[in-house]
């Protein structure tokens, strides 16, 4: 966990200079497919996910240590040759845990914040999954066991693996000549990402193409045929928090509305996107049917909320950066108390950006914790260590927050008021 934290501490201004990068790159050419709503929504799912992975919310049925301990054929020392078989083998791991999440109903909640942006750039790369608390899928790393790899091996090799999957999310990366028969490229990637019915489903490789060549799910990237991003149900939400949980919630209602009894108990590992079909007729869904002509996701937002939500992401990362340099010292249950914090900051922020006026109930959740912590503690996890008045810092902050959000939720005109609720019905009832 100490060690993770490290690595994020470097890997996530690695990243953040590439989306940079990127957004300069598209405002010098006069392209807009960055807006800043999106990218907030898309870095502080980014946020949470590393969050929840720091503190350690997940579990393995049967863990990779389990199989070593009882399977191994062979023991190979860490070396070249084990890095290289241990990446092999997480790719192919990879391949197919992602097929699945897209194939099964109950694994796509796993995976659908991932495609929930409905544009395409290097910050929609973060968008990645809270949902998950079982990993299913550890005996694929089987061939690892019977040779032996060390734990240690895993460990290092599965994060070099995860962050080498964030540069192919781009626009301005065309064919790459003779690497598109090896390697994931942005032209692959963007055709998995994309809605457009010939695209569906396809490219589910992670780092090395040929799998899907093997395995019949290859589509090259057609110039005839431009990408449409996003998935076919709209999310219509900025709030990673609850793209995270709208699968499985919907799921969830299907399942004890339906009068058939077969359709509650096999719901779950029917196709993604199933539905019983007297629900569907009594609670029809908004599915986008033709992919280039539907209107995107972006609730009108002055340069005040946007200005407004920039502050808000950037004092959470920043306070994040600090927990995740120091999450030894803080140690437990504190962590797990900075991890609720984060946790309702980043939806009350969220849930403003969709002009939702009960924000304020979050964020007076977020103050009420603040004050209540603080009462109790007479510091901010430790923060006065590094910064002289930090917790004062906390205080202001948080208060002006509260004010701030007061303020955006009684300018939101009654009608953005109404159309967020109806949003919100669409995907939440």
């Amino acid at each position: 966990m100490e060690t993770y934290g490290f690595v994020l501490l470097f890997a996530i201004p690695f990243f953040l200079i590439l989306i940079l990068t990127e957004y300069f790159y598209q405002w010098k050419i006069g392209e807009k497919f960055s807006p800043s709503m999106d990218s907030i929504s898309s870095l502080s799912s980014g946020l949470t996910n590393a969050i929840k992975d720091i503190l350690g919310l997940s579990m393995s049925i049967i863990s990779y240590g389990y199989m070593v301990r009882h399977l191994s054929l062979f023991h190979i020392e860490s070396s070249i040759f084990s890095f290289i078989i241990t990446f092999l083998v997480l790719d192919f791991q990879g391949y197919w845990t992602h097929r699945f999440q897209h194939r099964i109903n109950i694994l796509w909640n796993n995976h659908i914040i991932h495609h929930s942006s409905e544009e395409f750039n290097l910050a929609c790369a973060l968008r990645q999954s809270i949902s998950s608390f079982i990993n299913l899928f550890t005996f694929f790393l089987l061939p690892c066991a019977l040779l032996g790899v060390e734990t240690k091996v895993i460990a290092t090799v599965a994060p070099l693996h995860l962050f080498a999957q964030f540069w192919y999310h781009t626009r301005y990366i065309k064919k790459m000549g003779w690497l598109e028969n090896i390697i994931v490229t942005p032209a692959h990637h963007r055709v998995h990402h994309a809605i457009n019915p010939v695209y569906m489903d396809k490219n589910f490789s992670q780092i090395f193409i040929f799998w899907d060549k093997w395995f019949g799910t290859f589509q090259e990237e057609l110039a005839s045929v431009p990408p449409v991003y996003g998935v076919s149900r709209p999310v219509r939400t900025w709030n990673p928090i609850k793209i995270n949980f709208q699968h499985l919630l919907l799921l969830v209602n299907d399942a004890f509305r339906t009068k058939n009894i077969a359709d509650k108990l096999t719901i779950w590992f029917r196709p993604t996107g199933w539905r019983p079909a007297d629900v569907t007729e009594k609670y029809p869904l908004e599915k986008i049917v033709d992919v280039n002509d539907y209107k995107k996701f972006n609730p009108p937002a002055d340069t005040r909320l946007i200005t407004w939500s920039w502050i808000q992401f950037v004092f959470i990362l920043l306070n994040t950066m600090f927990f995740f340099g120091n999450v030894a010292k803080i140690g437990s249950p504190f962590i797990f108390f900075y991890g609720f914090y984060a946790f309702i900051s980043i939806y009350a922020y969220t849930e403003l950006m969709d002009r939702n006026r009960k924000a304020i109930y979050w964020e007076s959740i977020r103050l009420v914790f603040v004050l209540l912590f603080l009462q109790q503690t007479n510091s901010w996890f430790g923060l006065d260590r590094l910064i002289s008045q930090g917790t004062v810092i906390i205080i202001s902050f948080s208060l002006i927050s509260w004010l701030g959000c007061l303020y955006f939720s009684l300018r939101t005109p009654p009608h953005l008021y109404q159309e967020s609720k109806k949003l919100s019905s669409l995907r939440f009832n």
